[in-house]
């Protein structure tokens, strides 16, 4: 799972500078390779969360994109929110946390090391992207309710004939 710490480390090898700051307005902020958290950020947790996000803008995110009015900003926004779901709660992750029986919101949480309110947010994201489910290798996520589904290999056997 991604720490805050594996993600510093990501930034360190991407050449982005981190910094945490008091008094500012938003959780995070990115531009020209410097990510600034905001430092009163209630746990460690929901600062990998924002980090992340931070991350996704210097992957997806082009110009300044802070007047959300306008829909093409909104549209990188959601961009680099959409990359911070997909890194930080991946189908494997999911499908993992199902093979050793985590069955609650709050464990998922826990076991992914993100926010519930992140989880149900990349929930919805999944959700709106592919449907009510998604179906990979032998295992189908289901996002509501969330669940996972994992189907057989299903092999022909020889047909035995018996002799009473």
């Amino acid at each position: 799972m991604y720490s805050y710490d594996t993600l510093l480390e990501e930034c360190n090898d991407l050449e982005i500078e981190v910094y945490e700051m008091d008094n500012m307005k938003n959780k995070g902020l990115y531009a020209d390779n410097v990510i600034w958290i905001n430092k009163s950020l209630p746990s460690i947790i929901e600062k990998c969360c924002v980090l992340a996000e931070e991350i996704g803008h210097h992957h997806t995110t082009a110009g300044d994109i802070l007047d959300l009015t306008s829909i093409e900003n909104r549209k990188q926004e959601i961009k680099a929110r959409s990359w911070a779901y997909e890194r930080l709660i991946p189908f494997s992750k999911i499908i993992l946390a199902h093979s050793i029986h985590i069955t609650s919101r709050f464990e998922l949480a826990d076991f992914l090391n993100v926010t519930e309110e992140f989880l149900d947010a990349a929930l919805d994201w999944y959700k709106s992207k592919y449907g009510l489910y998604v179906s990979i290798d032998n295992f189908t996520i289901c996002f509501e309710p969330l669940g996972v589904i994992e189907m057989f290999d299903w092999i022909e056997t020889p047909k035995f004939k018996y002799k009473a």
